[in-house]
């Protein structure tokens, strides 16, 4: 088998966030930091989506279920997950990639990988880029991510995984078998556990006992393309290039109107016209669209924009038209408009897609998903983003005592915005009143019966409520 030709600089960066979903809970309510955190699903069959660091050193991971990690670690506070706020950190982490190159692959939420070929590394080479990169993410979005450097996709993804939590690890082409050799080959890309028990018949365990074997031996007991890909990958060939995504994101149109619209009556008559002309640019790319954004500009330049979004993506014009129409009732409109516009998004995948929590379809589906991004990896450092499945977001609005799961953004008159902690067999909640902003704040117990708690929509890493969560339509809530 003949070696690729690989670049001679470790340019290929991997960014993979630390512990992402735990670690949005933790710098949104401060009282979690520094303490065990669960993200999950709560009920008698949950599963663990993400573990906070201080979980896994009491040997919680990913994919358990729930009831063996509280067993693990008691003292851990356990939310649902928030994939709205966790889509809005992941646009500020791929935004640090985006700033170096174009060429950005996404694997999933919360890493990916960049070719930073045309970079120019100043006095402190690669490893200073490396560093700058996850200072950058960092500074952007408030969580820890971890950078890995190397010449090819596979050293880079194993050198994030080495560079955990919240280091960087950059691996040059003279150093990459002094990296490679050692380490257990069930770390690699292609080995899950009936590889890895095959491979263990054969004296098979480190990366440097895999190299040892002839391809012949790897193609009989492995099958012809599992045996071919890992006697290239135990000799760390791996040219593949980052395959930059150019997925769309929206599609929408503007009207600027010659003169000011006055009243309500005026601005939604003009309305079908503008949605009808966003329609038409989805349907010309053939797709569906889950949230749907009303902008409204006023005379005075000021602009305001709401939205509606779907429980599943849709590409049903009046199921659309009409989710327009309720974006644009959440507008106060006090003064006159001088542009309209529509926008359908939550076209791509992580804007569609929630995890499956339930019970033990989710925790398979977890399970099998970390080794499948296309490079190697730790099943036990990944979030399980894969594992995902559309469902739709909650109901917003006063707080109903079968919608109080841990974890859900509230809203009080006199206490403010905070989250729900727990809840009680005779209908209270417990709620800590607390944002990035405030610093840690008190919990109260609240009935929802009597009290005007309201059910509202997660905040973005700079402090400000998301706009598509601004009126999420969904009778029954989710099942987690």
């Amino acid at each position: 088998m003949t070696a690729p030709r690989l670049r001679a600089e470790p340019s290929i960066a991997h960014l993979d966030a630390d512990a992402f979903f735990a670690s949005v809970e933790q710098a949104q309510r401060p009282s979690l930091r520094g303490r065990p955190v669960l993200v999950g699903g709560t009920g008698p069959r949950g599963v663990v989506a993400a573990a906070s660091y201080e979980a896994r050193t009491m040997g919680v991971r990913s994919a358990m279920s729930m009831a063996s990690a509280r067993r693990a670690c008691p003292q851990a506070t356990v939310v649902v997950p928030r994939f709205d706020a966790y889509s809005a950190f992941s646009a500020r982490i791929m935004a640090a990639l985006r700033e170096r190159t174009d060429a950005v692959e996404p694997l999933s939420i919360d890493e990916a990988f960049a070719d930073l070929g045309t970079v120019r590394p100043g006095p402190d080479g690669w490893p200073g880029v490396a560093r700058d990169l996850r200072e950058r993410a960092v500074d952007l979005a408030g969580v820890p991510v971890s950078v890995g450097m190397g010449r090819s996709k596979l050293v880079a993804k194993l050198a994030s995984a080495a560079a955990k939590p919240a280091g960087v690890v950059v691996v040059a082409p003279d150093d990459e078998d002094a990296f490679l050799l050692p380490m257990p080959v069930r770390s690699l890309w292609g080995v899950g556990p009936v590889s890895a028990e095959r491979l263990e018949k054969i004296g098979v365990r480190t990366v440097e006992d895999l190299r040892g074997q002839p391809l012949d031996t790897l193609t009989m007991v492995l099958g012809e393309a599992a045996g071919s890909n890992l006697f290239r990958v135990a000799r760390g060939w791996d040219d593949r290039p980052v395959a930059e995504t150019r997925e769309r994101k929206s599609a929408g149109a503007e009207h600027t109107f010659e003169r000011d619209l006055h009243g309500r009556a005026e601005v939604a008559a003009q309305l079908p016209a503008v949605a009808e002309q966003a329609f038409a640019r989805l349907e010309r790319h053939g797709g569906a669209a889950r949230t749907v954004t009303v902008k409204v500009r006023f005379a005075g330049f000021s602009t305001v924009t709401r939205a509606v979004s779907l429980p599943s993506p849709t590409a049903d014009r009046a199921a659309l038209h009409e989710a327009a129409a309720r974006a644009l009732d959440l507008v106060e409109l006090t003064e006159p408009v001088r542009l309209l516009g529509v926008a359908f998004s939550g076209l791509s995948e992580h804007a569609q897609l929630m995890l499956d929590l339930a019970g033990p379809a989710g925790a398979a589906g977890a399970a099998g998903s970390a080794g499948a991004a296309g490079a190697a990896g730790s099943p036990a450092d990944a979030d399980d983003a894969e594992a995902l499945r559309p469902v739709a977001r909650r109901r917003r609005g006063r707080l109903r005592v079968e919608d109080a799961a841990p974890g859900l953004d509230v809203r009080h008159p006199t206490h403010g915005r905070g989250w729900v902690v727990n809840t009680r067999d005779d209908g209270r909640v417990a709620v800590r009143f607390e944002t990035a902003a405030t610093g840690p704040g008190r919990q109260i117990w609240l009935d929802p019966v009597t009290e005007e708690v309201e059910l509202v929509g997660a905040l973005g890493p700079d402090g400000a409520e998301l706009p598509d969560a601004a009126a999420a339509d969904d009778p029954d809530g989710e099942d987690t």
